[in-house]
């Protein structure tokens, strides 16, 4: 940067004329800074406004409303899928993943998602009620693949202690143990 633009540029800063801009850069060696500070102790300039500042949580309130921001856009950004995401997501999960019935620990059989919901989806009257019956005979359900299951499998398995608390309430004929 040249003189002449020192010049002006204190000028402005420090809203002086031309003349008291260049006598305070040329006593301090052409540095803005000093010429400046000199001004200001010549009574030429205005200090600034504000003098006391701080970096308190409290007094940093717009930073935490930008924070705040950010988080909603981000928030928003992983909840709007759109709808070909969820389907693509959707069909690699019935892909990787089967229904699997098994009896008293032996697998009988175990079906893609995909085959299983197929079946539900265009057989429901039938289907339901014989998964449901079947529960009382020992049947038990669960999912197995690469997602993790763990929820679905855990109503599973609720499901099945239902049906195995209400059979052995028929074999005792509605009597609790008695001890």
């Amino acid at each position: 940067m040249d003189n002449l633009e020192k010049v002006e540029k204190l000028r402005e800063r420090a809203n002086v004329t031309y003349e008291e801009a260049k006598a305070a850069l040329e006593a301090n060696n052409w540095d803005l800074l000093d010429a400046m500070v000199a001004l200001e102790k010549a009574g030429k300039t205005e200090s600034p406004k504000q003098e006391n500042y701080s970096t308190s949580y409290e007094q940093q309130e717009q930073y935490v409303r930008v924070q705040e921001k950010i988080e909603e856009e981000q928030a928003k950004a992983t909840h709007s899928r759109t709808l070909g995401e969820a389907l693509r997501r959707f069909f690699r999960i019935c892909r990787d993943n089967y229904f699997v019935v098994s009896h008293h620990g032996n697998v009988i059989f175990q079906l893609p998602l995909i085959v299983t919901i197929l079946i539900l989806l265009f057989t429901w009257k039938v289907t339901v009620p014989v998964l449901l019956i079947s529960l009382f005979f020992g049947v038990h359900y669960s999912f197995a693949g690469k997602d993790d299951l763990k929820g679905a499998n855990r109503f599973m398995d609720t499901a099945s202690n239902v049906a195995d608390n209400i059979k052995e309430g028929f074999q005792n004929g509605g009597k609790k143990d008695e001890q």
